[in-house]
C-alpha cells in the first residue's frame, strides 16, 4: 500500500495492485466561491494542485468518492475523468454521477469487491445535531485484501460512534482523517479537530493515523501546524503522518498486514 496525498482529501491509494483516486476536487485556486456563513471569505480552493491534472489521473483504475460535497467532487473532476472509469461510492450519489455521463457507476451498498479488494462501507456524523443532519449523507470506507493492510478512510465525520465501531471491527493498520476542524459561523465542527484526532489515536493505539483536508478550503480553520502543535504537546505526533500536497505518506512499520 502506498498513499500520496493530492490536496484537502484527494488522495492517491496504490492498493493490492490497483490505483484509486479519492475525492478528486481538481479545480484550480479561486474558481468556486467561498463555502457560506464560515470564519473565512476567500475563494476556493485556498491553494493549487502540486501536479498537473494529467499526472492525477495517469494510471486510474478507479475513482472511489466519500461523498459530493463540493471539496470532495467538484466540476473540474467531474469533467476530467474519463467517463467510462469505474466510479464508487454511497448509493444516494449513484443519479448525479450517472447524470454526469460517467457508465460504470458502482454503490458501496453495504460493500463490494473491485479487483480483488474488498471496500465496506462505513458511517459518519458531519457535525452536530441539525448541521449534521444537513450534511448527510457521507461515507467512510474500508479497504481490505490479501496481502495488504487493511485501510479505513473515515471521511468526513467527526469523532463519533460510528468512527469508534470501526476502528473495533476492523483494526485498521492505516486510517485516514479528515481533520482541519471546518466549521460555519455558528454550531460545532464538522469535521475532526485535533482533540478529535487524537481520540482517534487512544481508542486505537496500534493503527497509523493519517491526517489530511487542511490549508485548502475556506472553512477548514484548524492547520497543519496547528494539529503538530497539539499532537506534540500531547506527545502523539509520532502517531499521525501530516503530509504536505503532493507529498508521499511516510507510513510507519506498525502499519502491517493484519
Amino acid at each position: 500500500m502506498n498513499l500520496q496525498l493530492v490536496r484537502h482529501a484527494t488522495l492517491l491509494i496504490d492498493y493490492a495492485g490497483s490505483r484509486l483516486l479519492l475525492d478528486p476536487m481538481l479545480g484550480d485556486p479561486g474558481t468556486a466561491p467561498a463555502i457560506e456563513n464560515s470564519p473565512n471569505s476567500r475563494p476556493n480552493p485556498l491553494v493549487p494542485l502540486p501536479m498537473p491534472v494529467s499526472e492525477i489521473l495517469r494510471g486510474i483504475d478507479a475513482v472511489l468518492v466519500t461523498h459530493t460535497h463540493r471539496d470532495h467532487w467538484d466540476p473540474a473532476a467531474a469533467s476530467a475523468i474519463h467517463k467510462q472509469l469505474p466510479l464508487l461510492g454511497q448509493p444516494e450519489d449513484q443519479p448525479r454521477f450517472i447524470k454526469e455521463g460517467f457508465t460504470d457507476v458502482r454503490p458501496v451498498m453495504p460493500e463490494l469487491v473491485f479487483k480483488g479488494i474488498n471496500i465496506v462501507r462505513t458511517g459518519g456524523q458531519h457535525g452536530t445535531r441539525e448541521i449534521a443532519r444537513m450534511l448527510a449523507p457521507v461515507s467512510g470506507f474500508v479497504l481490505r485484501a490479501p496481502s495488504e493492510p487493511t485501510l479505513y478512510i473515515a471521511g468526513d465525520t467527526i469523532w463519533c460512534s460510528d468512527v469508534a465501531s470501526a476502528l473495533h471491527e476492523y483494526n485498521p493498520a492505516v486510517t485516514v482523517v479528515n481533520a482541519g476542524g471546518a466549521r460555519f459561523l455558528q454550531g460545532d465542527p464538522i469535521t475532526m479537530t485535533p482533540e478529535d484526532v487524537m481520540s482517534v489515536c487512544k481508542a486505537a493505539p496500534h493503527t497509523q493515523v493519517v491526517a489530511v483536508h487542511m490549508d485548502s478550503i475556506n472553512h477548514c480553520i484548524v492547520t497543519r501546524d496547528d494539529l503538530r502543535f497539539q499532537l506534540e504537546a500531547e506527545r502523539m505526533l509520532s502517531r499521525v503522518a501530516i503530509p504536505a500536497d503532493g507529498e508521499a505518506v511516510a507510513l510507519a512499520t506498525a502499519a502491517t498486514v493484519n
